[in-house]
């Protein structure tokens, strides 16, 4: 089962698509990291051009690796109202781009996914990129102090979402 996990936002966007091997009884298996990168629109461009740009990324991405589901972080209030307004909206493309292709939809809380992946809820960066390195099948450059934040949020979204599929 293949599951993309999505960290938004409209001037970086998270993605991932990882691969959720079939249980064997009494064998352990490993998800595997099929996809993973951070769009960035550009802040010179009208707000309307950058959704339409995120949509199309999405669109892609799906068309693309054909994952069956979405796992999508949510939306907690920052104390920017307008960036949590532009954030609400980007997820809204981001959810009609899933819906449309018929994958099954599930959000997350911040707090969820870090005790998913960590098994802690109040865990650091940090320690959500030293736990997937443990935890998935990934390209060595993956986890680099080059990788972007939203990358990794968004693996470790597709990843709690996996531990929640168990």
């Amino acid at each position: 089962m293949k599951i993309l996990g999505i960290d938004p936002g409209y001037d970086r966007l998270g993605i991932a698509v990882i691969d959720k091997p079939p249980r064997v009884q009494g064998a352990k298996t490993k998800e595997t990291l099929v996809y993973s990168g951070c769009f960035q629109t550009s802040p010179k461009d009208t707000i309307y051009l950058r959704l339409e740009q995120i949509g199309k990324e999405i669109g892609r991405v799906i068309d693309e690796h054909q994952p069956e589901c979405l796992a999508i972080e949510n939306l907690y209030i920052t104390k920017n109202q307008k960036t949590a307004m532009r954030v609400a909206e980007a997820r809204g493309i981001i959810l009609y781009e899933a819906q449309k292709r018929g994958l099954t939809i599930t959000e997350y809380t911040p707090m969820e996914i870090k005790l998913a992946v960590t098994g802690d809820g109040s865990s650091d960066k940090r320690m959500i990129a030293k736990m997937l390195a443990l935890l998935i099948k990934m390209p060595p450059e993956k986890m680099t102090s080059k990788t972007l934040d939203d990358e990794c949020d968004a693996i470790a979204v597709a990843l709690a979402h996996s531990a929640i599929l168990r």
